[in-house]
């Protein structure tokens, strides 16, 4: 009999352990209603409210009591590095003024990897490499600042609440 999860508690706490991990990638990880397999074969249903945007560490409360941990897989991304700070802002603008999803870190940006978008960032004077990591990219104005967009329970030691 397959497991049912309701409740995600973001991002989840290290003292907690998890029966199970669940590799995905950034674009299996929007979710709301779905099967999701274990490695030993079992099944976890998946039931929230609302979508929401899983992330690296992420926790699925099962019906059990029990955690699975969501982990991000690595993914082919292009490496952004700029010559200084203003530079790399600049990149960050033209990055989402395509609405491109973007992992936006204090020395680089990773992107998903697109050749136009390698030509433009290069003719920017950006310097790019071809990385395999974790993806994990900021989410838009209209998600929640938790990363997650409201509608969801979250859990926290003991008790939950829902963000409405």
């Amino acid at each position: 009999m397959p497991y049912r999860s309701t409740q995600i508690l973001s991002p989840g706490p290290a003292d907690k352990t998890a029966l199970h991990t669940i590799a995905l990638a950034h674009d299996q990880r929007h979710l709301r209603r779905k099967l999701l397999h274990l490695d030993n074969d079992d099944v976890v249903m998946l039931d929230l409210r609302q979508a929401v945007m899983l992330a690296d560490g992420d926790l699925l409360v099962l019906d059990t009591g029990d955690y699975v941990r969501i982990a991000a897989v690595e993914e082919p991304l292009y490496d952004i590095r700029a010559r200084d700070p203003l530079h790399l802002i600049e990149l960050a603008w033209h990055l989402g003024n395509r609405h491109l999803a973007a992992e936006i870190r204090l020395d680089r940006i990773l992107i998903q990897r697109d050749p136009v978008i390698r030509a433009m960032l290069e003719g920017l004077g950006a310097t790019l490499s071809e990385v395999m990591e974790p993806f994990q990219p900021m989410r838009g104005a209209y998600h929640g600042s938790d990363g997650h967009s409201h509608g969801h329970a979250h859990g926290h030691d003991g008790h939950h609440h829902a963000h409405d």
